[in-house]
């Protein structure tokens, strides 16, 4: 019976994705075909597809390396060699290979120009085949042993997605917190995170909404990540690869509005002014409202880029990006008897005139990278201003007979300044037939935090007051000033980081990822309200290793093993104490296997199994409960499977499913042993299907799926699992111009989302309706 399902499934898969595409030698190859595919900037292309092909001889096809360089023996004769790689022009050529010679060619691949005609998306425009995040060079995605989801810029545009929590929809194994309504917030693989966000690989850790519109993916790589990114990353992180100025011409405008006052736009200009210099321009505008009573949001943004290419082996890129967030601070509805309270979705608590979210962002950067042979050297320096500010009123806890609930307010403010420098050197070199890729690299960076924070006092003498429960808006005034607790320091840290890595080739079939980086952080706290000051130095090895072995050259299956840590101050080190000034940062180890797939060339399916351990958590000393102790650990366990890219040529998809069981292994100060991890669900589930009904007409339809889940670690409160459907139409009206819309929740569904507290829980969109404009000229 187990044979016969096997034959089954393995004929659905053949009839579902077509044969798998493998090399195929013939058995008396007497010669090598060898060569190196590069961008118009001589810059190598890592995953490129290289199939060659002749009359009367086995199709065989095979990816480049890091290097962008191939090599596979070959029967003599004439070959059509093709070369493809994802956003760039495919390039065929003829040739003639002999018996018993080594033939080496070059290809430089185009970057491929404005369409004819405005395309929902380009062959395979949700999958992205290779990356350089996860280990620093260009490595195709199926050759990272660590589970990576990359969300595009053409899954993006498909549904409008304008923030993080959109993107983070269709990543197995990400969910999106609350975060209080006035920052990105999410939860990697049961590990919650308002600091693990980077761009371009440069840490951006200010509690702020980022915006998408100068994006060209987002990656969310997940498990421990501190070789990389440093310290944190816990459960994973989420990095931004910015668009940059590129040598061909480009001119999009997008025209948004919908639903719920929705009005956006954005803009994207891409122009060559020589052959080695090149500019480029995004800007974003939204006015919109909500279908939470009152909230609305209206921010702008630019972002300008140069590139500068003065030889072959040189480029300097620079960018600055400037972001403006002004929003109503909504910290969504209460609960009751351990279930969201039932009252329209739209019923905001506190006092919406009163409550604000300001957040202004200025970011620069500049990265150089040269080529020296076998040698790259790259640098990137990165500065950034942050200025933020929310004020908010806070729904608590209903009494008994459901006619009132709690309210209380505050506000809190932080400035924050960053300054950052990355060097890379990475070394290519092949010692008795094994290749290795060795990186090494060091990081500074400096952080220079002030924090304030004050309490609402309601008429000037109560820090809370009670609103009617069905109407909980208050006009009560209140007084904004500092309590006993509240914050007023100045945090200072320092980074100094070294590591190295290898990217082991043993062959054709084995490759061997290992390395470690160490970090020296060090805080500086001083508390303006009582002049203390406190320091706490933190030394963090950090190791890394993996395996991957390929039975197949579609097929990869791997295995790793990588390590984080957490200094006790926090991921934003707003506060330090004697007491947390003596505690050892927490550690995070995660165990995984995995395989990556590629049946055709242009889908990808990707699985993970994994185990992820925190230890020295924050626990109460059962015998002294003043005292703090770290006892306390957490674990999760998880399964997860995602799939990106062309089905069928018309048909694309991406998504995938995730189970997640996040518990406390051992008591911590927040919860008992057994506990589990609030907003981590058992089950998720994402789905986005495109196809193409006519080259001028387009559907999309997606489901999302999440199974209940508690809305804290305490397992008081539960949200409702809920399924969500969502579509969207496509119509390419002339050459130059694309026709969308989405129709978000078309069902109508009523669902919470997710949660800060036990009683600041957020419905979900109702219907929406929204509509775009995307010309190109």
């Amino acid at each position: 019976m187990t044979g016969r399902c096997a034959a089954v499934c393995a004929a659905v898969m053949v009839q579902l994705f077509g044969p798998a595409t493998l090399p195929v030698f013939s058995q008396t190859a007497e010669a090598t075909l060898k060569g190196v595919v590069l961008d118009p900037m001589r810059v190598p292309l890592a995953g490129a597809t290289v199939t060659a092909g002749g009359p009367g001889t086995a199709t065989a096809t095979t990816r480049t390396d890091a290097e962008g360089r191939f090599s596979f023996p070959l029967a003599p004769g004439a070959y059509t060699v093709t070369i493809a790689a994802n956003g760039f022009t495919d390039a065929v050529e003829r040739v003639s290979i002999r018996a018993g010679q080594t033939t080496t060619q070059q290809f430089t691949l185009q970057i491929a120009g404005v369409r004819e005609a405005v395309t929902v998306q380009g062959v395979g425009g949700y999958r992205e085949p290779a990356i350089t995040s996860a280990t620093r060079t260009p490595t195709p995605l199926r050759d990272i042993p660590q589970s990576v989801s990359v969300v595009t810029r053409e899954l993006i545009a498909d549904q409008l997605m304008t923030s993080l929590a959109d993107v983070v929809r269709y990543i197995p194994g990400v969910t999106s917190h609350q975060g209080e309504n006035n920052r990105d917030q999410v939860i990697i693989r049961g590990n919650s995170s308002s600091a693990d966000f980077f761009v371009n690989g440069v840490r951006d850790d200010v509690q702020y909404y980022r915006d998408l519109y100068n994006l060209d993916r987002v990656e969310a790589l997940k498990g421990p990540n501190a070789l990389m990114f440093g310290r944190g990353g816990a459960g994973g992180v989420i990095n931004r690869v910015v668009k940059e100025a590129g040598f061909m011409p480009l001119r999009e405008l997008t025209l948004q509005g919908g639903q719920y006052g929705n009005k956006r736009m954005t803009a994207d200009v891409d122009q060559p002014l020589s052959s080695d210099v090149a500019v480029r321009f995004n800007g974003m505008v939204e006015d919109s409202g909500s279908f939470r009573r009152y909230v609305n949001v209206e921010r702008g943004a630019f972002n300008p880029t140069l590139t500068i290419a003065p030889s072959s082996r040189t480029r300097i890129v620079v960018g600055y990006e400037y972001l403006r967030d002004r929003r109503v601070a909504d910290r969504g509805i209460t609960s009751f008897e351990g279930r969201p309270v039932a009252v329209p979705a739209e019923t905001f608590y506190g006092n919406p005139q009163q409550s604000m979210v300001r957040a202004d962002v200025n970011l620069g950067s500049v990265a150089v990278e040269h080529r020296a042979g076998r040698v790259t050297i790259r640098n990137r320096l990165q500065v950034a201003d942050y200025g933020r500010f929310y004020q908010n009123f806070v729904p608590g806890v209903v009494t008994a007979d459901r006619a009132m609930v709690t309210l209380t307010a505050y506000n809190n403010a932080t400035d924050r300044t960053n300054v950052f420098n990355q060097t890379d050197v990475t070394v290519t070199a092949t010692t008795g037939g094994i290749r290795h890729t060795v990186l090494t690299g060091a990081e500074v960076g400096r952080q220079a935090t002030d924090n304030f924070r004050m309490t609402g006092f309601f008429n000037n003498t109560a820090t809370a007051t009670f609103v009617p429960f069905d109407n909980p808006i208050t006009s009560v005034p209140v007084t904004f000033r500092q309590s006993a607790t509240d914050a007023d320091n100045h945090v200072r840290t320092l980074v100094a980081a070294a590591f190295v890595q290898d990217q082991v080739e043993l062959n054709r079939h084995v490759q061997v990822l290992g390395g470690v980086r160490f970090d020296r952080f060090d805080l500086r706290y001083h508390n303006n309200r009582n002049d203390d000051t406190l320091q706490r130095p933190d030394n963090l090895v950090s190791p890394r290793a993996g395996v991957v072995v390929k039975p197949s050259d579609p097929l990869s299956l791997y295995g790793s093993y990588s390590v984080s840590f957490l200094p006790s101050s926090g991921d934003q080190f707003s506060s330090l104490t004697t007491l947390t000034q003596q505690l050892k940062p927490e550690r995070f180890a995660n165990y995984e296997v995995g395989a990556k797939w590629e049946p055709r060339q242009t889908l990808s399916v990707t699985t993970a199994i994994y185990r992820l351990d925190r230890t020295n958590t924050r626990s109460t000393d059962p015998n002294d409960p003043a005292r703090i102790v770290q006892t306390g650990s957490q674990r999760t366990n998880g399964f997860e499977i995602g799939v990106n890219g062309q089905v069928l040529s018309p048909w694309s998809i991406a998504g995938g499913y995730a189970y997640q069981d996040a518990y406390v292994t051992s008591a911590t100060a927040a919860a008992r042993a057994g506990a589990v991890v609030g907003q981590v669900p058992h089950h998720t589930f994402s789905l986005w299907n495109h196809y193409s009904i006519h080259p001028r007409v387009s559907a999309g339809v997606g489901l999302i799926q999440r199974s209940e889940m508690f809305a804290t670690i305490d397992n008081t409160v539960a949200l409702p699992g809920y399924l969500r459907a969502d579509a969207a139409a496509f119509f390419t009206v002339t050459k130059q111009a694309r026709l969308q819309l989405n129709i978000e929740n078309i069902t109508n569904k009523a669902y919470y989302v997710n949660a800060d507290s036990n009683t600041n829980i957020s419905p979900g969109f109702p219907r929406a309706v929204r509509i775009a404009l995307i010309t190109r000229f």
